[in-house]
């Protein structure tokens, strides 16, 4: 297969770490980024309050450290989706992804994320004015439709073709599917169907095997992976590898240890530590799970983990899950399609 190709930036593999809003922080990305992801994209941003200057938002489009830097914005304001364009790229990102895909209701309220595909030209003119105001690609992700009655993925797909985005994000369900029952991945063949840019499948990937069968499935040209990766961003790089032998292969356990530290040292330098503290504890609990299968004998200091105010004492902690683990044969990834979620 040859690569794919996002305009001028083309990736070295096929498997791609999704945003997630709270979760895809600049730590799990570099972390995903070094241990072979073939793209990483940053948490969703608010088009208007990225532009406002909103420091939580600005701190969700970091990217440092991760080449290429990919930065997702939403928002319902043509003004507003421009020029957050512009800041990303001046900011030196060099791919801009528009959210036509989340099924959050406080973000669908606002006409914003998946509530556009159920106008198309008002979403299309979202996407006329992020890829005029920027020089770099823009790409877009979407779901199958709003419901049932209402798969249009392929006509956007099509009319986003026609406008200049560069790559298209499917994820298989509905929007009033939220996460629930199984990604159809079958369905997202009909946009291969109706574009010639790149397209990636989305939706409960959580293993080789899946991935694998996501490509037969929907006809993409990659895949990205979700919430499988929360606990362990060295999987998407490990699925990349099975798929292409020449992508760096998964970390060692110590490897893995030193990962996860460096994750929550990122995070406290860049919001302070009590509050990199606290939004490292979805982390923190996800790695301490994955290194030791979830040992019931440590249910007590999985709580000190994830409750602990000392910097200190909750890198001790988790050093302690990788130790522990260190002797047991990294076990092979299973698919979890029924509890993994792809955002």
């Amino acid at each position: 297969m040859t690569p794919i190709s996002i305009g001028p930036v083309e990736l070295a593999g096929r498997v791609i770490l999704a945003p997630m809003s709270g979760v895809t922080d600049i730590g799990m990305r570099r972390v995903a980024h070094r241990y072979g992801a073939s793209l990483v994209v940053s948490e969703m941003v608010a088009s208007d309050e990225y532009v406002k200057g909103d420091e939580e938002n600005r701190i969700r489009a970091e990217g440092a450290g991760v080449t290429p830097h990919v930065v997702q914005i939403a928002g319902c304001n043509p003004h507003w989706m421009g020029e957050a364009a512009r800041l990303a790229e001046a900011s030196g990102a060099a791919i801009v992804d528009i959210n036509m895909g989340c099924p959050a209701k406080r973000v669908t309220g606002g006409y914003a994320g998946s509530a556009l595909m159920r106008d198309l030209d008002h979403a299309i003119s979202l996407v006329r004015s992020t890829v005029s105001s920027v020089k770099i690609p823009v790409t877009l992700k979407m779901r199958l439709g709003w419901d049932d009655a209402s798969q249009n993925a392929p006509e956007l797909a099509r009319r986003a073709q026609a406008e200049g985005v560069q790559l298209v994000t499917v994820h298989g369900r509905t929007r009033m599917q939220f996460y629930k029952g199984q990604a159809d991945w079958r369905a997202i063949r009909a946009v291969r169907d109706a574009i010639s840019i790149p397209l990636i499948a989305n939706g409960d990937g959580a293993s080789l095997v899946d991935a694998q069968t996501m490509l037969a499935a929907s006809g993409a040209d990659g895949v990205m992976i979700g919430r499988a990766a929360l606990g362990r961003p060295w999987l998407i790089g490990e699925i990349a590898h099975g798929l292409d032998p020449q992508i760096v292969p998964a970390p060692s356990q110590l490897g893995r240890a030193a990962a996860a530290q460096e994750h929550l040292d990122t995070l406290v330098a860049l919001m302070g530590s009590q509050a990199g503290l606290r939004h490292a504890r979805k982390h923190l609990a996800a790695y301490a799970n994955h290194a030791n299968g979830q040992d019931p004998e440590r249910s007590t200091d999985r709580l000190r983990l994830v409750t602990t105010e000392k910097l200190a004492e909750a890198k001790a902690l988790l050093a302690s899950f990788f130790d522990e683990a260190e002797h047991v044969p990294i076990r092979a990834s299973r698919s979890t399609t029924s509890s993994a979620v792809a955002a």
